[in-house]
């Protein structure tokens, strides 16, 4: 039976990195794109070059410019969307989201301990890093699930990376939110599966990837030349490589992979430190 819903993917996440080239891919697909996303001043002008790329493809980009893990402000988004969706309905087609995209990276990176408390994690960048690198994801889909925005054959797909399980200097706060990702997408998955509606819930769990966030992390060239190193392609992940699997895992009758975590990256993992 051919699924002829309006399909809608919403990348959180949608105008760098990861989330740029699945917005990219996806659009590629037949995918109109909602993209939220934080940036200010000169990084406008990029959002405005990757609404343009998609656009040109045929599809609509619909990108928002807020802090995704503020309650009142996904509210205001997903209003927004209603009124796009309610716009479609009226003229005779079915939307849906059938892609969620949860790619936010915006964490502290200062280790746990230190001599002089400024420069360690304290109570409010812990919490920071939390909210909206793993609660936030749950906030996001219980309002998608209760607007009636997903449907049969809705995927819901989270950013990980090996980080969730080693140690890098300055990498714990984050490390400790992708940990507590990783659980919401397994507490996820199953919650959404007995509910009969066939929405599913993984997470993606990248290589070492060349992104804006990559480059924030102090040990960036150790990084880089360890996954270089270990990756048995001799190269790292792309963010096209990520787009590319989550196009595919998107794809009709793939609907019985759920809970997941899904290795996007060469061997790179398997390969040990």
């Amino acid at each position: 039976m051919t699924d002829d819903r309006e399909r809608w993917a919403l990348i959180l996440g949608g105008s760098s990195g990861m989330g740029e080239a699945t917005a990219l891919a996806l659009a590629a697909a037949g995918y109109h794109i909602c993209g939220i996303h934080l940036d200010f001043r000169t990084a406008l002008a990029h959002v405005e070059e990757v609404k343009a790329a998609i656009t040109s493809l045929g599809v609509e980009a619909l990108y928002i410019n807020m802090n995704a893990a503020d309650d009142e402000k996904r509210g205001a988004a997903l209003a927004t969307l209603r009124e796009r969706f309610e716009r479609s309905t009226a003229e005779g087609r079915h939307p849906y989201v059938r892609v969620v995209m949860h790619s936010l990276a915006f964490g502290s990176l200062v280790p746990y301990i230190g001599d002089d408390p400024k420069g360690a994690v304290d109570r409010k960048k812990m919490e920071m890093t939390q909210d909206v690198m793993a609660n936030s994801l749950v906030y996001w889909v219980q309002d998608l699930y209760r607007g009636g925005f997903l449907e049969q054959g809705s995927k819901i797909y989270a950013m990980t990376s090996e980080g969730s399980s080693r140690v890098v200097p300055s990498y714990g706060v984050v490390s400790s939110a992708k940990a507590a990702l990783e659980s919401h997408i397994r507490q996820l998955a199953m919650e959404l599966a007995q509910t009969g509606k066939g929405i599913t819930a993984n997470t993606i769990r990248a290589g070492v990837t060349m992104t804006p966030a990559l480059m924030k992390i102090p040990e960036h060239d150790m990084i880089i030349a360890s996954a270089t190193k270990r990756n048995p392609t001799g190269r790292m992940t792309t963010p096209q490589d990520v787009a590319k699997a989550i196009v595919a895992l998107s794809g009709d009758g793939i609907d019985f992979i759920n809970g997941e975590i899904i290795g996007v990256d060469g061997g790179e993992f398997i390969t040990g430190s």
